[in-house]
């Protein structure tokens, strides 16, 4: 099993920024699609973010506009770039590739 290790999460104003990171310890980081989740205070667990391997990506309708992510292969890491955040935005936010790593948690509060 593919180990995959998050932070960079915290607690920030509305409006704020974080960028998530996740490492992988895969050394086919490339080949994979890699996702980002985030689960809810109701424990709703829903994609949020996805790219490919050739770097195309896909948002759900509430990230669009506010979230990127990008990933560095050389690294095995993905990134979550996270703007103009909101308090519907505090989840516990997990990278995905067939397994999921430990999370990192989120706070948008004032």
């Amino acid at each position: 099993q593919v180990q995959l290790v998050e932070s960079g999460g915290g607690l920030v104003q509305p409006g704020g920024s974080l960028r998530l990171s996740c490492v992988s310890s895969d050394s086919r980081f490339s080949l994979w699609t890699m996702s980002w989740y985030r689960q809810t205070p109701d424990n709703q667990r829903n994609l949020i973010a996805r790219i490919d391997r050739d770097g195309g990506t896909n948002y759900a309708d509430s990230v669009r506009g506010r979230f990127t992510i990008s990933r560095d292969n050389d690294k095995h890491t993905l990134y979550l770039q996270m703007n103009s955040l909101k308090p519907e935005d505090t989840a516990v936010y997990y990278c995905f590739t067939g397994n999921f790593g430990q999370g990192t948690q989120v706070t948008v509060s004032s």
